[in-house]
């Protein structure tokens, strides 16, 4: 069975075009079978981008979407902030070749995305690192996303994540807290939770 952060060369292809509008811009985005939430955007990406006041983004030059998937996040606050960089990255080559065409088809100016397994080539760091993680990999992976992000973080960075209280918010919380001695709940709906740390060091 194909999971959505797995690459799976077997499977066909069958692209949709997803539309999703982020305070009040119009973003398009190519879809395919073997990524996540292929359908629309799915509910906690957008509660997620929905708790995105602008006093959070107001010192934020540069953006990376972990996990980018085929670029719901980075794709929308490109497109919305174009005064900001944006970085994605995924593990899955198939999401990567989608994220290039979705910021063709969004004629984006300050986008771009590569290969990753989380940070592994990832050499810069960021202002604000912001992801939907992926839950069925495992928490290792979700941790890994805290851990290694703090040293990925610029001093005063951010790192805004989402996840459903049953899927692990509560020890999710925890290991931020312990990670950057902060987490702030910025919103919750529905049982998801909207968690936010900031790097003080």
């Amino acid at each position: 069975m194909s999971h959505y952060y797995q690459y799976d060369p077997k499977l066909k292809s069958n692209k949709k075009l997803v539309t999703y509008t982020f305070k009040e811009e119009l973003v398009k985005l190519n879809s395919d079978n073997g990524v996540f939430s292929k359908e629309r955007v799915d509910f906690g990406t957008n509660v997620l981008l929905s708790s995105l006041d602008d006093k959070y983004l107001t010192d934020v030059k540069t953006i990376l979407d972990v996990g980018c998937g085929y670029g719901i996040i980075g794709v929308s606050l490109s497109k919305k902030y174009n005064d900001k960089k944006v970085t994605m990255i995924d593990v899955n080559p198939k999401c990567i070749e989608l994220v290039k065409e979705n910021i063709k088809l969004n004629d984006l100016k300050n986008a771009d995305c590569f290969l990753s397994d989380l940070y592994s080539e990832v050499s810069d760091k960021f202002d604000m690192i912001i992801s939907n993680p992926p839950i069925r990999a495992g928490k290792e992976v979700v941790f890994g996303v805290v851990v290694d992000g703090y040293n990925h973080l610029n001093k005063g960075g951010i790192i805004v994540l989402v996840i459903q209280k049953k899927q692990g918010a509560p020890s999710l919380k925890e290991k931020m807290q312990e990670v950057f001695g902060n987490c702030d709940v910025i919103a919750k709906d529905k049982g998801y939770f909207i968690l936010k740390s900031e790097r003080n060091n």
